[in-house]
């Protein structure tokens, strides 16, 4: 059993845990709970370094067993320290050091989220997740957005990071890839407040969607991107949506309209 803070193993998910700069340099970021831990599994994304405790639930146990038979560094801590690490209330009792996942680029891509400047985690995290749902190909988050593999962000994806690349690129690189004079004709989408309605607005052809962030919406040059201003009608009271909840809905739209 590992207890001393000062374990170069603990030290190690504390900087993975608080630090970008050390996350890069790694290639690996941290994972928490059975379910998370399960999902890095089954996508082929075994953790280099499991951490766990005696009150883990069952079904934690069983995954325990299976990831030390095949091969992972598994260690037990006391249930103090782990909430010392733990990014959440209630611990679950595990987590894990995992690497970043290598998924292979769609050739010919046909469906780009693009989250420009979202500082929340939860809405990055959540808008993830939608991404993943609607089967969007990969999603581009631009400078100025939170670091898609912190803690908080990966809980709030709830696995979806295992499922679609997650690519990180300046305007320089997007305007290179999906700019009016680049080799992927994709037709570029920004969420507005003003702009044409969702429902009136054709969907079904290559494009890449571009959601902004809570305070300032998009950036300058998200604006000078878009091909077209699409809005969220909104007859009620509320003013605006948060980016996950707007992202989600345009994202619905857009699978609404393909499918049909």
């Amino acid at each position: 059993m590992i207890s001393s803070p000062q374990n170069p193993k603990v030290q190690l998910i504390r900087s993975l845990l608080t630090q970008r700069k050390a996350r890069e340099e790694a290639g690996e970021f941290i994972v928490e709970g059975v379910r998370l831990v399960e999902e890095a599994e089954s996508s082929g994304n075994l953790p280099t370094q499991v951490f766990y405790t005696a009150g883990i639930s069952s079904r934690g146990r069983v995954l325990i067993s299976r990831l030390a038979s095949r091969g992972c560094v598994v260690d037990e801590i006391p249930e103090e320290l782990m909430s010392t690490l733990s990014d959440t209330e209630t611990p679950q009792g595990i987590l894990a050091v995992v690497p970043f996942p290598r998924i292979p680029p769609v050739n010919s891509l046909t469906f780009v989220v693009i989250a420009d400047t979202i500082r929340d985690p939860g809405n990055l995290g959540t808008l993830i997740r939608s991404a993943v749902a609607v089967g969007a190909e990969t999603i581009i988050t631009t400078p100025g957005t939170t670091d898609p593999f912190s803690p908080k962000v990966v809980r709030s994806a709830m696995g979806a990071h295992f499922r679609l690349p997650i690519r990180e690129f300046d305007w320089n690189e997007i305007k290179a890839e999906f700019g009016k004079k680049a080799d992927t004709c994709l037709k570029v989408f920004l969420a507005d407040m003003q702009g044409e309605s969702l429902w009136e607005v054709d969907f079904n052809q290559p494009l890449a969607l571009i959601i902004g962030g809570e305070a300032e919406g998009a950036s300058g040059a998200a604006r000078g991107l878009a091909d077209t201003i699409v809005s969220i009608p909104m007859p009620g009271r509320s003013e605006s949506l948060n980016a996950a909840v707007a992202g989600s809905v345009l994202l619905f739209e857009i699978l609404r309209q393909r499918k049909k």
